[in-house]
């Protein structure tokens, strides 16, 4: 039961669950048999087709999207609708979209504008498993129990990814600003999915505050609640970890720009003497110890003496 198309309305027929891909098919349908109505990008006419069928106004995209507590979860006296966000992981960068539930009777009705895994892992299970997605109520739980393992199997690749950087800096493999940008990335990432996680649980939260939802799916939404805790205590470890990796990256990078800088001024206080030296000698005046054939060989070798007598010292306190 792959997806496609802009609207997908499931619907109970002799114990199983068939599928409709046109708006048309409502005058066919009733509430009492529909179960979930999928609307993918859909088109003003598809929208139009939903409301007139369940006799409610579907949110626009714009009010979808909107941030404020109040509006992420809201009531009326026939329906309940609750905006959550969904996150797609990118090769690098991930990335929000906003998905509309509309819960009407027994009729669930969600909006996306992308392709959503955990939306099409649920459709192949009610064609396998009909009898256990008889209404509404228990699709919507369905696709936030999807969402959260799909989250939890994001955090635990983000645990492995964070173990690797770990190695390398153990290791002292490519230690620079580049690998710090990385870790950088990966403090957002987890910020993303930790945002992500707090947003079901408003919205599973709300959901047992609410009269209107069937009493019989509460303990459900505990054991939900309950792994979304354990999952927001795992990205805290997580962002943790990632905040002493990224100061141990900075410690390392500065303490090799230290280490160049040392090496700079030691090279500059050895050269100091014989530079002294030479640049005495060089001068266009009558000095001592000149105009004899060993004058060049005395002079070197003062220069030579004066740097290994700063090397001695430098040594003898330890400095280098």
């Amino acid at each position: 039961m792959m997806e496609s198309g802009m609207i997908s309305i499931y619907y109970k027929e002799d114990g199983q669950i068939s599928v409709s891909r046109s708006e048309t098919d409502f005058q066919n349908l009733s509430t009492e048999n529909v179960v979930w109505i999928d609307l993918y990008s859909p088109t003003g006419d598809e929208k139009r087709s939903v409301e007139s069928f369940l006799g409610t106004t579907i949110q626009s995209r714009a009010q979808a999207e909107e941030i404020e507590s109040s509006s992420r979860f809201s009531e009326t006296a026939d329906a309940i609708f609750a905006n959550t966000n969904f996150l797609i992981p990118g090769p690098e960068e991930y990335s929000m979209e906003t998905v509309s539930f509309i819960l009407t009777g027994n009729v669930l009705t969600t909006i996306r504008e992308c392709p959503l895994r955990s939306f099409t892992d649920l459709q192949r299970r009610m064609g396998a498993f009909p009898k256990n997605y008889s209404t509404g109520n228990v699709v919507f739980v369905s696709i936030l129990e999807q969402r959260i393992d799909l989250d939890a199997d994001m955090i635990e690749l983000m645990s492995k990814e964070i173990a690797q950087y770990n190695r390398k800096v153990s290791l002292g493999e490519d230690i620079n600003e580049e690998f710090l940008l990385d870790i950088n990335q990966l403090q957002e990432n987890t910020m993303l999915v930790r945002e992500n996680i707090v947003d079901k649980q408003r919205v599973i939260s709300s959901l047992l505050k609410s009269d209107k939802y069937p009493s019989e799916l509460t303990s459900k939404l505990n054991v939900m609640l309950k792994d979304i805790s354990s999952l927001i205590n795992h990205t805290n470890f997580s962002f943790e970890r990632l905040e002493y990796l990224q100061n141990t990256v900075i410690g390392l990078i500065n303490l090799d720009q230290n280490k160049i800088m040392k090496m700079f001024t030691l090279v500059s206080l050895l050269l100091m003497p014989p530079t002294l030296i030479a640049s005495f000698y060089g001068m266009n005046v009558v000095l001592p110890m000149t105009d004899t054939f060993w004058d060049w060989i005395i002079i070197v070798s003062l220069m030579i003496v004066s740097f290994f007598v700063i090397l001695f010292i430098f040594k003898s306190r330890k400095m280098l």
